[in-house]
C-alpha cells in the first residue's frame, strides 16, 4: 500500500459525496449573478459594446503569515518571498505576540529598524508591504497568554489585566483603524494542560481564572468597537494523539465555550477560528486520518459550528509532505487540493490561512533546522530553497485558474449584459465604438450587484 492510499483513502472512499457537496457549495456560496449597464455621462444606454470582464481578487480570502517578511538569511530569498506571497494570497497574519512587541516594559517594537527578533518583522513594516500589495492585514492575536512578556512574569491577577487592558488600549490607538479584524484569544484549550506542571511552568495566574476569554473580549469590545473580533484554537478536526479526534458535536469543549461566552452577555464576536496543523509523523499517518482526512468529519465539524452563527476561518493550517520524495511531495498536493475545496465551498467559511509559506522556517526552530521533525519542517508550500512545490503550484491553480471568471460580453439594447462569476474585484476593459475604456468594480456576496457604468 503506497502513502497516497493510505493518506488519502476516505477522500477517494467520498469521491461522489464530497464532489458533489462541493461542485454545488461553490457555485451556490462563492458565486452570483452580476448585471452591468453601460451608460454615457447624459445617461444614456450603451448598446453593442464589448466587455472584458477578469477577476482580480476574491472576496472570499486566502492567506498566510507574514512572520519571514525581511528575516531570510539572504536578500535573494527575501526577494522572492515578497514576488511569491502575493501570487497566492489577498491576506496576511501579522505577529502581533505581546512578548515581542513590547519585549520591555512600555517599549514597543512597532517601527521599522527596531531590534530585530526571528520570526517576528516590525507590525509596520508588514502593513508598509500589505499597502503596497492590496494584501488585507490580520492581527494575531490581543490575548495570547502563553506569549506574554517576561516583565509580568510575578504580577498578580489585577496587575496582569490592567497591563493587559492598557496593552489593548496602545493597539486600538494605533492600528484599529487600519487592520480590520483581530483575534482575541488564541489556544485557550490543550490537552497538555491538565498536567499541573506544565500550566505551572508556562501560563499566568490570570490565564487559569474562568473569566480569561469573557475578560478578554469584553475588553476588546471597548477598545475595538468598530473591528471584527475573533476567538481561535485548535480542536475538533482529530487531535495528533487520538485517532477520534476532540469532536463531540454541540457537546465539544470549544462549541459550549462559544456558546458560554454568548450567554455571558459577549455579543461581538464575529468569527470562529479553527487551527488545521497536520504535524504528525507518516507511522500515524492511517490512524489520524479517521478524522483529520475524512471529508465527512469535516464537513460534520463545519456544519456543527455554522449553527452558532458566525463566520468561520481556517486560521493556521499545515499540510506538512513528511518528505522531500516525488510521492510526499505530490501526497501533500493532493491532500491540500481536497480540503481547501472543502472549505471554500462550504456557507459558512469566509477564510483559508496556510501558515508558513516556506518549509524550513517553522516555529521553534533555527533556519534549515530539522531539530523539530520531518513533520514540522516540510510543511511549506516553498521549499527551502525557494523552489515552488506541487502544493503551491496546486493552490495556485485552484485561486488563479479554477476558481476564477473571466468572460466577453457584449451590452443590449438596454445597455447591459449580465454574466455568473465568482465574488470579488473585477477589471472591465470596454470597447464603445473606437473608445476603449478600463474600470473596476467589485462584485460582493451581500449585494445585488446590479452595476451601473459610466463612461
Amino acid at each position: 500500500m503506497t502513502r497516497r492510499d493510505i493518506a488519502l483513502k476516505y477522500f477517494d472512499e467520498q469521491k461522489q459525496y464530497t464532489g458533489t457537496r462541493v461542485k454545488s457549495g461553490i457555485e451556490l456560496h462563492r458565486k452570483g449573478n452580476v448585471t452591468l449597464t453601460l451608460k454615457d455621462k447624459d445617461g444614456n444606454a450603451l448598446k453593442g459594446a464589448k466587455i472584458h470582464v477578469n477577476h482580480k481578487n476574491h472576496e472570499f480570502r486566502f492567506g498566510a503569515n507574514i512572520f519571514m517578511l525581511d528575516e531570510f538569511e539572504c536578500e535573494e530569498k527575501s526577494r522572492i518571498y515578497r514576488e511569491k506571497f502575493p501570487e497566492l494570497f489577498n491576506l496576511a497574519t501579522l505577529p502581533f505576540y505581546w512578548k515581542t512587541i513590547e519585549p520591555q516594559k512600555g517599549h514597543y517594537r512597532f517601527e521599522k529598524g527596531r531590534s530585530k527578533i526571528y520570526r517576528r518583522p516590525a507590525i509596520d513594516l508588514c502593513l508598509e508591504y500589505c499597502l503596497e500589495k492590496g494584501i488585507e492585514p490580520k492581527a494575531h492575536c490581543l490575548n495570547y497568554d502563553f506569549f506574554r512578556p517576561e516583565w509580568l512574569k510575578d504580577a498578580t491577577v489585577e496587575e496582569h489585566k490592567a497591563a493587559l487592558e492598557n496593552h489593548f488600549r496602545v493597539l486600538s490607538e494605533r492600528y484599529a483603524d487600519v487592520i480590520p479584524t483581530w483575534e482575541v484569544t488564541n489556544e485557550t484549550f490543550n490537552e497538555t494542560f491538565a498536567r499541573e506542571a506544565f500550566l505551572d511552568k508556562y501560563y499566568s495566574e490570570f490565564y487559569r481564572q474562568r473569566d480569561f476569554n469573557e475578560w478578554s473580549f469584553r475588553m476588546a469590545d471597548r477598545y475595538f468597537p468598530n473591528n471584527r473580533l475573533m476567538i481561535n484554537d485548535h480542536l475538533d478536526f482529530g487531535c495528533m494523539r487520538s485517532p477520534h479526534g476532540e469532536f463531540f458535536g454541540e457537546r465539544s469543549p470549544y462549541f459550549m465555550e462559544i456558546e458560554r461566552l454568548g450567554y455571558s452577555g459577549i455579543h461581538h464576536l464575529d468569527a470562529i477560528g479553527f487551527q488545521y496543523h497536520c504535524f504528525f509523523s507518516k507511522d500515524l499517518e492511517r490512524e489520524l486520518a479517521v478524522t483529520r482526512y475524512n471529508p465527512g468529519h469535516i464537513f460534520d465539524v463545519l456544519d456543527t459550528y455554522e449553527k452558532l452563527g458566525k463566520k468561520l476561518q481556517i486560521t493556521e493550517m499545515t499540510v506538512s509532505a513528511l518528505g522531500d520524495s516525488t510521492e510526499d511531495e505530490e501526497v501533500q498536493a493532493e491532500l491540500l487540493k481536497n480540503l481547501c475545496s472543502i472549505f471554500f465551498s462550504h456557507p459558512a467559511m469566509e477564510a483559508i490561512i496556510y501558515w508558513n509559506l516556506v518549509e524550513g522556517y517553522a516555529s521553534g526552530g533555527k533556519p534549515g533546522n530539522m531539530a523539530l521533525g520531518e513533520n514540522v519542517y516540510y510543511g511549506g508550500l516553498l521549499r527551502f530553497d525557494m523552489t515552488e512545490k506541487p502544493a503551491y503550484k496546486v493552490l495556485y491553480d485552484l485561486i488563479r485558474k479554477e476558481w476564477h471568471t473571466e468572460k466577453e460580453l457584449v451590452t443590449d439594447e438596454g445597455g447591459a449584459a449580465s454574466f455568473r462569476g465568482f465574488f470579488g474585484d473585477y477589471e472591465l476593459e470596454i470597447i464603445c465604438g473606437s473608445k476603449k475604456y478600463t474600470k473596476i468594480f467589485s462584485a460582493l456576496k451581500n449585494n445585488n450587484n446590479n452595476i451601473v457604468i459610466e463612461i
